[in-house]
């Protein structure tokens, strides 16, 4: 819909506001049925020609009956028009305000690029990450806790007091996810379709350690769990060393959903002859260093398997427990055979992990990648225990 006015001054704003957004030559319409008398129309077709004159803007008239009535004002000349209307460009604004932002802050090159985002977005007038060259202030505690935990130092810490050391106050953190997640993108290999909040658990950023559910022949400390049989039950992920292994379990397999690891826990392995954790999705840092302690425990000949959706979030968490383990996992219906045959073609393109050559995950990332790839989430199998 054209943009009509009755405010001469408000059109000249306006064509200003879209040149800044990238338009080259913007048009504004006059609004004739929205004038309130013929004084106004007087005073805007003045102010306007007046704006001609000096060059800012170029008057398109109509033709035979109308040919003196205004049909469309283009923007001719902005710094004409910003002089006028005493009006800073944005491109010194979003100086002054990004000068501000990053004062003394020693930034990682790393962050590199996504200031030359937030730079592009204000220079054209448009928010970065829901903030505005007027939020400065609250905007610049997320590139002190981004860069601190870039270096670091919130190991150890709890989601709150992170936030309260390094961003001022406990809750600020929450108002500052997205922000901090995204210039942590440019340094470290993040879930890609993950909330804010999910990427920053994964890094060791989180209030409580989600439990980890595991199926098994288990006992805890003097608790004899084996010989109680509960289908499956909850520890804190650093209390992990404190597990027991009954016997040698033929596998273990870690997987992404709660839905297929019940179905899993019941349906296939009912007499827990394999060790089979649930890992909350996005696996928090906690949940990784349990995996790791208990990798570390069970002997080298039982296999390791993680079952995930068949998506680059599913690859991204096979690689990160993978990683995290120091030894071989493998796949569990992940393939790029059953994406072939039972999945879809992805509305969405997210980023995949690298792969390494050494990675089992690696021939499914490579078809992940193609243009015909479908995706599959792992609820529409039915389980199957893991065959070594």
């Amino acid at each position: 819909m054209p943009r009509q006015f009755t405010d001469a001054r408000l059109l000249m704003s306006d064509l200003l506001d879209r040149f800044e957004g990238g338009a080259e030559s913007p048009i504004a319409y006059p609004d004739y049925d929205g004038f309130l008398d013929v004084a106004q129309m007087d005073k805007f077709i003045k102010e306007l020609r007046d704006a001609e004159g000096r060059g800012g803007i170029r008057i398109a008239r109509g033709r035979g009956l109308k040919s003196e009535q205004i049909k469309h004002v283009r923007l001719e000349n902005a710094p004409s028009v910003y002089e006028l209307l005493e009006r800073r460009p944005v491109g010194e604004l979003m100086e002054v305000a990004a000068n501000r932002l990053l004062d003394g802050l020693e930034l990682p090159v790393e962050f590199q690029g996504s200031v030359d985002g937030l730079r592009l977005a204000w220079s054209r007038g448009r928010e970065w990450q829901g903030f505005s060259l007027d939020d400065v202030d609250r905007l610049r505690p997320a590139f002190v806790m981004a860069k601190a935990i870039l270096e670091g130092k919130h190991a150890g810490l709890d989601y709150r007091t992170f936030s309260r050391r390094f961003g001022g106050e406990s809750k600020r953190l929450e108002r500052l996810e997205g922000p901090v997640v995204r210039l942590l993108s440019g340094a470290l290999e993040l879930p890609p379709g993950a909330r804010p909040r999910d990427a920053l658990r994964t890094l060791g950023l989180e209030k409580f350690a989600p439990p980890m559910l595991i199926s098994g022949r288990l006992d805890f400390d003097v608790a004899e769990l084996s010989a109680a049989g509960p289908k499956y039950f909850g520890i804190s992920p650093d209390e992990v060393r404190r597990l027991r292994v009954r016997e040698k379990p033929q596998y273990v397999l870690t997987i992404e959903n709660f839905a297929s690891f019940n179905r899993h826990v019941r349906e296939t392995d009912p007499e827990r002859a394999g060790v089979t954790i649930y890992v909350g999705g996005y696996p928090s840092m906690a949940t990784q260093d349990a995996l790791r302690t208990l990798a570390t425990t069970l002997p080298i000949d039982v296999p390791f398997y993680h079952w995930s959706d068949i998506d680059p979030d599913g690859t991204w968490i096979f690689r990160t427990i993978e990683t995290s383990i120091g030894r071989a996992l493998k796949p569990h219906l992940m393939s790029a055979d059953l994406a072939d045959r039972l999945g879809k073609a992805p509305t969405e393109r997210l980023r995949l992990p690298a792969g390494p050559v050494t990675s089992a995950i690696s021939d499914l990332i490579a078809y992940l990648r193609r243009d015909d790839a479908k995706w599959l989430e792992q609820e529409e199998l039915d389980p199957v225990r893991p065959q070594s």
